[in-house]
C-alpha cells in the first residue's frame, strides 16, 4: 500500500470516526486488498549518503528545512505539544498538586519536630516550642519548594519548540538510514489500528502507553522517529538519568525524555514529585513510553518485568486519577544490534563501560557499517480500564488499597505486555542463522545445509504462529548470505583449501547467543519436554530403554518449568495444559512418540534423520540449564571454612557482589576444565536470575545492609547447608540432590559420564571458594565493627540490670 493510499483511509477513517462521535468508535475493517504490499520499509527512498546521489541528499535537505510534509510534524494525531511553555505548564501542575504540598509539608513538620528535640533546650514551655517549630517549619518548607522544583527543573522534558524536534528528526533520519540501510519496516495495518484507537484517545484526552522490547538504546529513537515520521503525538520517555548527557541529554529532553534515578525509596519527596510528573502526563492526555523489562536486555530474549513505572500508573487509575489510558506492546527487530559485544563483555563480569548514546550513534566507523534491517511490530492496544475491570471480575472482589492483592494485578499486567510483545516478535535473518549455527552439533555447517536448515526453521515458526522478517522476494540463500556478511565479525567461513562448499562457523558462540535467545520464546515448552526426556536418552540402549512414562516426564518437566520461572515467559495454561499441548505438538511433528500405555519417547523419524530437530530443542536450552547447575554448585561455597566447621558453625556468608563474582569465577574454571559445555552458563544475568529463584525456594536468604552503602549478604537456610565429614566436602544433602537432580538435564559431556569424578572436581573448586568467602569484605568488617559497638553500649545497661 502506497503512503498516499494510507493517508487517503485514514483519512476516510477520520471522518467516519468524527461522524459517529467519540463514544462510539468506527469498525473499519483493517485487512488489505493487497497483502503483499502491507509490509513497508519506511525509509526505502531516503538518500543515505551525499556522495552516492548528491542531488536527492541535498533536495532531502531542503524538504527537511523547509518543513515539507511529515517533516513539518504539523498536523499530528494527539494532544498539543511544542508550543511555548509547554514545559513550565507541566512543572506547575506538579509543584501545585495536593500531594507533592502534602508531603513537603508533612517533611518540613517532622523535620521541624526533629531540631527542636536535637536542641534539648530546657525550661521550653509548650507555648513556645510551638512557635520555634512554626518558625523552622516555615523555612524549611520554603527549602523543600525550592527541592522539588530543581528536580521538576532535572526531570521534566521541555517540549516547547517545534524546531527541536525536526532538527532531531533530521539527524536521527540520516544516522538511521545509514546503519540500517535496508530500511525501517512496519506492518500497515497495525499502524492503521494504532491511529484509529490514538483518534479515539484524542476525543478523550486519554494517553497511549508505549511498552516496547528493550534490546538498544536505539529503542525509544526508532519509536520517536516512528511516530513523528506516521504523524503521531511523539511519547514522554521515561529514561535512567546515566544517558543524562552533556548536549545530548538536554536534546533529548527536548524531545520528550525524562530523566530518573533508580532507586527512590529513600527519597519522599523525589518519589512523590516524580509519580505525580507521570500521573500528570496521562491526565493531560500525553503518550508514554517505558519499557516493561526495566533495563536493556543483554541476552536477546525478554526479561521479567520490573513494576515500579507500570505500578504508578496502576495506582492513578485505581485512584481516578485520569478516566483511561491505552497500552500498546511494541516489537523491535535488529539484524544486528550496536552494543552487543559490550553486552558480552559485562556478562562476563568485565567492567561495565561507561554510558555514551551520542558516542554510538555518532561513532564514524559505525556509520559506515550497514547492518542491515529493523522491523518494528506492534501488538494489538488494550485499554487499562477494562482490562482492570476483566480482571476484578475474573478473580472476584479484591481490595486494591491492600498491596498484596494488587501486586497479584501488576505481575499479571508486566507478563500479559510480555506475551503480547512476544506474539507479534519478527525473527530477523540474524536470529535464524545464530539459532542454526548453535544448535548443530559439529564444528561448522556447508553453506547448502546452513539453507535447509534455515528454511526447516522458518516453516516450524510460521506453523508455530510465528512471524519471520519479511524477505520480499529474496530467496533463503540471498539472505544467508547476506546476513553472514553482516556479522562478519561473529559467523566466519573457514579458508582452507580444496574445501567441496563454503562452510561456516561461529566465531563467538557466546555472543551470537544473543541472536539465538530471540528464539528461544517460540520452542521454550518443547525444549522443556525434551531436555526432560534427555534424562533417558542420554544413557543410551535400545529404544525401549530411552523412554520415559507420561507421568515422570510431567514430574521432571514440572521440576524444570518451576526452576527456570523467572528466565521464562511460558504459555498460559499450567503445567499440565502446556505439556499435553506441547506433546501432541511434537508428536505431530514426529520428533516424539507416545504409546498407548502411556510411554514417551523418540520417534523412528527422528532417530533416522540423527535427532537433528530433538537435538535442536535442547540446544536451545542446555545454555540455562547449565547456568542454574552452576549456580547451584557455587552454593556450596558457602560451607563455613575447614578451620571455622562445627556442629554449632556450619554455615557462612558472603557479600553477594563478591560472591557473584566467584561464582563466575568457578564457572570459568569448570568451562576451561571440560565440565561446563556452554561459556555462556557463567553469564551474570542469568546467575543472578538464578539466586534470585534459589531464594524464592527457600535455598538461600539475602540481607540487605544500609551502611556504609546499601550492600547485600547471602547465606544458606539451615536446611541446605553442605556437610562435611572428617573437615571434607562431601556430595550428600539437601543442596547435592538439587545439583544432581539439575545435573541429569545437562547436556552429556565426555569428561562428565562418572558424576562421582566430577563432584570430586566441583568440590574441590567450591572449596577454595569457601576459603575465600571465610575472608570478611570491607562492607562486612564494617557491619562488625557496628554490631560490635552496639553491643558495648547495651553492655552496662545489662551489667547494672544484674546487679
Amino acid at each position: 500500500m502506497s503512503e498516499n493510499k494510507t493517508e487517503e483511509r485514514l483519512r476516510l477513517l477520520m471522518e467516519e470516526y468524527h461522524k459517529a462521535g467519540a463514544s462510539n468508535v468506527p469498525n473499519v475493517p483493517l485487512s488489505f486488498d493487497d497483502p503483499e504490499h502491507e509490509h513497508r520499509n519506511l525509509t526505502e527512498k531516503e538518500p543515505r549518503r551525499m556522495r552516492e546521489d548528491p542531488v536527492a541528499f541535498m533536495l532531502n535537505i531542503g524538504l527537511h528545512y523547509q518543513g515539507t510534509g511529515w517533516r513539518g510534524y504539523q498536523h499530528y494525531i494527539g494532544n498539543k505539544i511544542f508550543y511555548p511553555g509547554f514545559s513550565d505548564r507541566m512543572k506547575s501542575l506538579v509543584l501545585s498538586s495536593q500531594k507533592v504540598e502534602q508531603v513537603i509539608g508533612e517533611l518540613a513538620d517532622r523535620q521541624a519536630q526533629e531540631l527542636i528535640a536535637v536542641q534539648k533546650k530546657k525550661n521550653m514551655s509548650e507555648e513556645e516550642r510551638a512557635k520555634r517549630i512554626a518558625k523552622q517549619r516555615k523555612r524549611l518548607q520554603k527549602e523543600l519548594e525550592v527541592v522539588a522544583k530543581g528536580i521538576t527543573e532535572k526531570c521534566v522534558s521541555t517540549m516547547d519548540d517545534i524546531r527541536a524536534v525536526r532538527f532531531f528528526a533530521f539527524s536521527l533520519n540520516n544516522i538511521l538510514v545509514r546503519l540500517y540501510h535496508q530500511g525501517i519496516h512496519i506492518k500497515e495495518s497495525q499502524w492503521v489500528e494504532l491511529k484509529r484507537v490514538a483518534l479515539m484517545a484524542q476525543q478523550k484526552k486519554q494517553s497511549l502507553i508505549l511498552v516496547p522490547s528493550h534490546k538498544s538504546h536505539i529503542d525509544y529513537l526508532v519509536v520517536s522517529y516512528i511516530f513523528f515520521r506516521l504523524g503521531l503525538q511523539i511519547p514522554h520517555i521515561v529514561a535512567g538519568e546515566n544517558l543524562d548527557l552533556p548536549v545530548v541529554g538536554r536534546l533529548l529532553k527536548s524531545c520528550g525524555a525524562f530523566f530518573i534515578k533508580r532507586e527512590w525509596g529513600g527519597n519522599p519527596l523525589y518519589k512523590t514529585v516524580m509519580e505525580e510528573y507521570i500521573t500528570t502526563l496521562l491526565s493531560e492526555g500525553m503518550n508514554f513510553e517505558c519499557f516493561v523489562e526495566g533495563t536493556r536486555s543483554r541476552l536477546g530474549k525478554l526479561l521479567t518485568p520490573k513494576l515500579g513505572i507500570i505500578k504508578i500508573i496502576l495506582d492513578a487509575i485505581v485512584d481516578n486519577r485520569f478516566e483511561d489510558c491505552h497500552l500498546v506492546p511494541m516489537s523491535l527487530g535488529y539484524d544486528k544490534i550496536i552494543e552487543t559485544s559490550s553486552y558480552a563483555n559485562e556478562l562476563l563480569g568485565n567492567p561495565k563501560e561507561k554510558e555514551s548514546l551520542w558516542g554510538l550513534i555518532t561513532n564514524t566507523r559505525v556509520l559506515q557499517l550497514k547492518w542491515g534491517r529493523v522491523d518494528v511490530r506492534l501488538g494489538k492496544p488494550f485499554s487499562l480500564r477494562n482490562w482492570l475491570d476483566e480482571q476484578i471480575k475474573l478473580r472476584g472482589p479484591m481490595d486494591l488499597t491492600q498491596m498484596s492483592q494488587k501486586s497479584i494485578l501488576l505481575k499479571s499486567l508486566g507478563y500479559r505486555v510480555l506475551s503480547d510483545i512476544n506474539s507479534v516478535a519478527v525473527v530477523m535473518p540474524s536470529a535464524l542463522l545464530g539459532t542454526v549455527l548453535l544448535t548443530l552439533r559439529g564444528r561448522g555447517v556447508g553453506r547448502s545445509e546452513l539453507i535447509r536448515r534455515v528454511d526447516w526453521l522458518i516453516k516450524v515458526i510460521n506453523a508455530k504462529g510465528g512471524q519471520v522478517a519479511e524477505f520480499h522476494g529474496m530467496s533463503t540463500g540471498v539472505v544467508v548470505d547476506r546476513t553472514v556478511q553482516i556479522h562478519k565479525d561473529l559467523i566466519g567461513e573457514q579458508k582452507v583449501k580444496d574445501l567441496l562448499e563454503p562452510t561456516f562457523y561461529g566465531i563467538n558462540p557466546f555472543e551470537l547467543s544473543y541472536y539465538r535467545n530471540q528464539v528461544i520464546h517460540m520452542f521454550v515448552e518443547e525444549a522443556i519436554v525434551c531436555v526432560a526426556l534427555y534424562t533417558v536418552v542420554k544413557l543410551g540402549g535400545s529404544k525401549v530403554d530411552q523412554r520415559m512414562r507420561y507421568t515422570d516426564l510431567l514430574d521432571e518437566i514440572s521440576f524444570l518449568s518451576s526452576l527456570l520461572k523467572l528466565d521464562m515467559i511460558y504459555k498460559p495454561g499450567g503445567v499440565e495444559n502446556n505439556m499435553r499441548r506441547t506433546v501432541r505438538w511434537l508428536a505431530d511433528n514426529h520428533v516424539i512418540e507416545v504409546s498407548e500405555d502411556g510411554w514417551v519417547g523418540l520417534s523412528d523419524a527422528e532417530r533416522e534423520c540423527g535427532r537433528e530437530n530433538y537435538d535442536f530443542l535442547c540446544f536451545l536450552i542446555w545454555p540455562f540449564v547449565e547456568s542454574y547447575w552452576l549456580a547451584a554448585v557455587s552454593l556450596f561455597s558457602l560451607v563455613a571454612s575447614r578451620r571455622a566447621y562445627s556442629p554449632t558453625n556450619r554455615s557462612s556468608s558472603a557479600e553477594m557482589k563478591l560472591f557473584a563474582n566467584r561464582a563466575q569465577a568457578l564457572g570459568k574454571t569448570l568451562y576451561y576444565q571440560g565440565d561446563l559445555s556452554y561459556l555462556e552458563a557463567v553469564n551474570k544475568e542469568t546467575l543472578n536470575t538464578a539466586f534470585t529463584r534459589y531464594q524464592e525456594q527457600g535455598i538461600m536468604v539475602l540481607h540487605r545492609h544500609a551502611t556504609p552503602k546499601p550492600w547485600s549478604e547471602i547465606a544458606l537456610t539451615d536446611d541446605f547447608v553442605p556437610q562435611r565429614e572428617d573437615g571434607i566436602l562431601v556430595p550428600k544433602g539437601p543442596l547435592w540432590d538439587l545439583v544432581e537432580h539439575i545435573g541429569r538435564f545437562r547436556m552429556e559431556g565426555k569428561n562428565r559420564r562418572d558424576s562421582a569424578t566430577v563432584s570430586t572436581r566441583v568440590l574441590r573448586l567450591a572449596e577454595i571458594l569457601a576459603e575465600e568467602n571465610a575472608v570478611p569484605s570491607a562492607n562486612q568488617k564494617t557491619l562488625l565493627k557496628k554490631l560490635s559497638q552496639e553491643n558495648k553500649q547495651q553492655a552496662p545497661t545489662t551489667s547494672s540490670s544484674k546487679l
